[in-house]
């Protein structure tokens, strides 16, 4: 199993970023996906969640209207589009999958969000 994520970067208040998270060795269309972060100091949340098929998504109530997640099954990639920025989003995130009782996580992608 690998995941790796990208698309972060440095942006204002305000701004946007999409986050992608590519999978491979297994069969990625079978899984639910989440997204977390881990701002400095703190420990690491769940911001968004989407089913298998991409019919059923959850969000922290943090991020609710303003992040978006979605899937390309057939790219076995995970998306997160961020909007509205803030500094408070300002965190590595990282992509999980969880496969037989066993967590995998991505490298992480740092997110900046300053004026």
């Amino acid at each position: 199993v690998r995941l790796v994520e990208s698309g972060g970067g440095s942006v204002q208040p305000g701004g946007f970023l999409r986050l992608s998270c590519a999978a491979s060795g297994f069969t990625f269309s079978n899984y639910p996906m989440t997204w977390y972060r881990q701002a400095p100091g703190k420990g690491r949340e769940l911001v968004a969640a989407i089913t298998s098929d991409g019919g059923l998504r959850n969000y922290a109530d943090s991020v609710k209207g303003r992040f978006t997640i979605s899937r390309d099954n057939a790219k076995n990639t995970v998306y997160l589009q961020m909007n509205n920025l803030k500094p408070e989003d300002t965190a590595v995130y990282f992509c999980r999958l969880v496969r037989l009782s066993v967590n995998y996580w991505g490298q992480g992608t740092q997110v900046t969000v300053s004026s």
